[in-house]
């Protein structure tokens, strides 16, 4: 009988949504701030911008900051900042929230800093932050694959274990598709939760996926609306695609993000991001190049190629001697290296190419000539260390164990860089 009871108690359960909302963690706003996350809006020497949420009760948020001088005594001699905001009306799935963000201007380069955010008697915690240098010191950062499926679960170790690894990385680029279904609340839930205090400490560059899309009744290709309220960047992107396709300039390396969701599958976004990355690369005066996006310009798997795109942009990435070039979407790892003349020989001197995965979800690897090395069925994270004229990549499994390593040197960003194979699996 009490089996018979506990069978339909359950059944009323599932069919009233109440079982389902149980066994979901809550990630509702609430007066308290939180997804506190660093970007850039200007200039990371003497800049730096924060977005946070909050629910909708709260009517004006601001920003405190102070150079950190570790005197416990943090609300005296603060600088304070009135936040811009933003409703996002919620949908079926999730509650209508308030994004706040603000850029923190005119502080000292190289220099630790300590910000809240908050109002009234609702602040986050004091969190830390360090300014670029002026001048071109020794840096490094990491770079994320897909996160995309299970994110708190089993994506959430990988970004904390690159953070342990690298806690002094100056940011972290995200190359598409961090969450898997457009416009869903709960999985920016879990993103946010699994980088926790690290997004607040260390500034994210996100480029979007495919799975960051969504077609309206139109057949619009429509941005996740989370996208634009919890990420500022500087705007300096094509028009209609500022929150999307960007550049930052970090001492001496370039960053450049690219929408290649909207460069597949719509022309005129295509021509002109083609355009604008033309004129961003021509007019670049930094020794590094970095250019990220989500779709592989040479995919693992045979049946995901990309030709279009490739044929189109791989000429500008040699004739402006880009150095890495950071893509996902293909659920592996692979790495390989490009003659302008193409995939024969392989004396090669043109960009890096790099594919990784740091979610859960994996493809196969089916063979292509472009790649040197290729790992599946396996999550890692990367770190890249830049000093002068000298580049160092890394990727390890998130057991920690080096997977695969290289090195550039670059004497002129007229030319290419110098390669040489750091592959652990080289050494006798």
């Amino acid at each position: 009988m009490k089996s018979f009871i506990k069978s339909i108690l359950i059944i009323t359960l599932l069919s009233s949504g109440v079982l389902t909302k149980l066994s979901a963690q809550n990630f509702s706003p609430t007066q308290y701030p939180d997804r506190v996350i660093l970007t850039w809006a200007g200039d990371p020497a003497t800049s730096q911008t924060v977005n946070w949420r909050t629910d909708t009760t709260i009517m004006a948020s601001k920003a405190q900051i102070k150079a950190e001088d570790a005197n416990p005594a943090l609300e005296k001699a603060i600088t304070s900042y009135d936040a811009s905001s933003t409703v996002l009306n919620g949908r079926n799935n999730y509650e209508t929230a308030k994004y706040h963000h603000v850029t923190f201007t005119n502080l000292k380069p190289a220099t630790v800093y300590a910000y809240r955010v908050g109002s009234g008697e609702h602040w986050s915690e004091w969190f830390q932050f360090t300014t670029a240098s002026a001048k071109n010191e020794p840096f490094s950062f990491i770079y994320l694959g897909d996160a995309q499926n299970d994110i708190r679960s089993k994506w959430s170790r990988v970004i904390r274990k690159a953070f342990s690894h690298q806690p002094d990385a100056r940011f972290i680029i995200h190359t598409g598709d961090l969450i898997n279904r457009s416009n869903n609340d709960q999985e920016w839930g879990e993103w946010h939760y699994g980088g926790g205090f690290i997004n607040g400490m260390i500034p994210s560059i996100p480029s979007p996926g495919n799975h960051e899309y969504v077609r309206d009744d139109q057949r619009k290709l429509i941005l996740d609306p989370h996208w634009g309220v919890q990420y500022t960047f500087a705007g300096n992107g094509p028009k209609g695609l500022e929150s999307s396709v960007y550049y930052v300039d970090y001492q001496d390396v370039r960053i450049i993000s690219l929408d290649s969701q909207m460069i597949i599958l719509d022309e005129a976004s295509a021509k002109a991001q083609y355009e604008w990355l033309e004129k961003v690369l021509k007019e670049n005066k930094k020794l590094w190049t970095v250019i990220t996006f989500h779709h592989p310009i040479f995919s693992t798997a045979k049946s995901r190629d990309n030709k279009a795109f490739r044929e189109r942009f791989k000429p500008l990435f040699d004739q402006y001697h880009i150095d890495l070039v950071l893509q996902g979407h293909d659920h592996t790892y692979s790495r390989g290296q490009n003659l302008p003349r193409g995939l024969s020989g392989r004396d090669v001197s043109g960009p890096v190419y790099l594919v990784s995965v740091a979610g859960p979800k994996m493809y196969q690897v089916d063979g292509a000539k472009w790649m040197d090395v290729s790992l599946e069925n396996t999550q890692l994270f990367q770190v890249i260390h830049v000093d002068g004229d000298k580049l160092k990549f890394e990727a390890y499994k998130t057991s920690g164990e080096l997977f695969d390593a290289f090195s550039l040197q670059k004497t002129s960003r007229n030319r290419a860089a110098a390669f040489t194979d750091l592959n652990p699996a080289l050494k006798p």
